[in-house]
């Protein structure tokens, strides 16, 4: 049986990570689907799912020809870096540096640019169309599938993180389909920072684990790297709003 210490925090960063990137999505998907009907996003969007689900199969048994000391290494690395640049784009975003993601501008965006490419290309409306919902759904599925694959594996609960991950995308989903319009009311901001917290802390831990550090209070040592990089956070978006403020009076 997973102890919650151990399935608990890979659980959570799947779920708000898969969240996230579901949205960024499903939004894509919405435009194809309001410019030129479901069955050219359906089709895109299931076509990337094929691909996805080609890519685990192959990347599972590859996994387990790794060594777990050397898996753990590369994988906290690459969270490290990864959750870093999320944690730095939510700071800079809380800090008032760059504007906040806005699902709403992103549809209207991207509906201008596909329309374009759409008029362009008269005779494969359809068909551009479909490549453009398999590529959002290809895309960010592969940042699912990675967040997945490095908070899971280290400790061998890839099946609850992968739960969590599908759990994300029922929920996004259905209130998508729900709603039938861009999900701009989620706080997609707030996620990026708590996923940056969580990614960093799990990083900081795998490498350790790799190079054979024997972390006081073992899985619990997760919650004490998340508070660090928390405090971090919450620092850096202050240190950049208090000159904004400086300038403006």
């Amino acid at each position: 049986m997973l102890e919650w210490s151990s399935a608990g925090p890979a659980v959570g960063a799947a779920f708000l990570a898969s969240i996230v990137e579901v949205v960024e999505a499903f939004t894509i998907v919405l435009v194809v689907a309001t410019l030129r009907g479901w069955k050219p996003a359906v089709l895109g969007t299931g076509a990337a799912v094929f691909v996805l689900a080609a890519i685990v199969v192959i990347l599972g048994p590859l996994l387990d020809q790794v060594p777990m000391h050397l898996l753990q290494v590369v994988i906290g690395v690459l969270l490290l870096l990864f959750g870093i640049g999320w944690l730095r784009k939510a700071s800079l975003r809380a800090g008032g540096v760059i504007p906040l993601h806005d699902e709403d501008a992103v549809f209207a965006r991207e509906t201008i640019e596909l329309r374009t490419q759409v008029k362009r290309h008269r005779s494969s409306q359809d068909w551009i169309a479909g490549i453009a919902a398999f590529k959002a759904v290809l895309l960010e599925g592969l940042e699912v599938i990675f967040i997945v694959i490095a908070v899971g594996s280290g400790r061998e609960v890839l099946w609850a993180a992968s739960l969590g991950a599908l759990a994300a995308c029922v929920l996004v989903l259905v209130v998508g389909a729900i709603a039938h319009r861009p999900l701009a009311r989620v706080p997609e901001n707030t996620l990026k920072f708590g996923i940056g917290v969580m990614l960093s802390a799990f990083g900081v831990f795998w490498t350790g684990e790799g190079l054979g550090v024997d972390w006081p209070g073992h899985d619990l040592a997760l919650f004490v790297f998340a508070a660090v990089f928390l405090v971090a956070g919450l620092m850096a978006a202050r240190m950049v709003r208090q000159p904004i403020k400086k300038a403006a009076s």
